[in-house]
């Protein structure tokens, strides 16, 4: 039962960071899903997969990991290299290339 503790991306339905600043503690799978063979549906006997805690900052998630006696594992997120620059960038004045239609 290894707890995995990350910071969640942003999903691509976003164009904000809302909810993608926290981190979150959650159980990695013990058990494979199974198809239920009556009707279908996808089946698992780990409920730990269901448990989703979020903190605010990786420390207390990390603290709470270690209180509880839950063996964890960081991921740390990736950092964004692309340059950020607005829509007005394209026409401001001292631009290297000038703007043309």
């Amino acid at each position: 039962m290894v707890a995995r503790i990350f910071k969640p991306a942003k999903t691509a339905m976003q164009s904000g960071k809302a909810k993608a600043d926290r981190w979150m503690l959650t159980f990695e799978p013990e058990s494979p899903i199974t198809v239920e063979p009556l009707m279908g549906y996808n089946a698992t006997g780990d409920m730990n997969r269901q448990i989703k805690l979020s903190f605010e900052t990786k420390e207390e998630a990390v603290a709470y990991a270690e209180k509880n006696g839950i063996p964890y594992r960081v991921f740390e997120p990736h950092l964004d290299s692309r340059k950020k620059i607005s829509y007005s960038d394209n026409f401001k004045f001292g631009r290297a290339q000038p703007w043309t239609h």
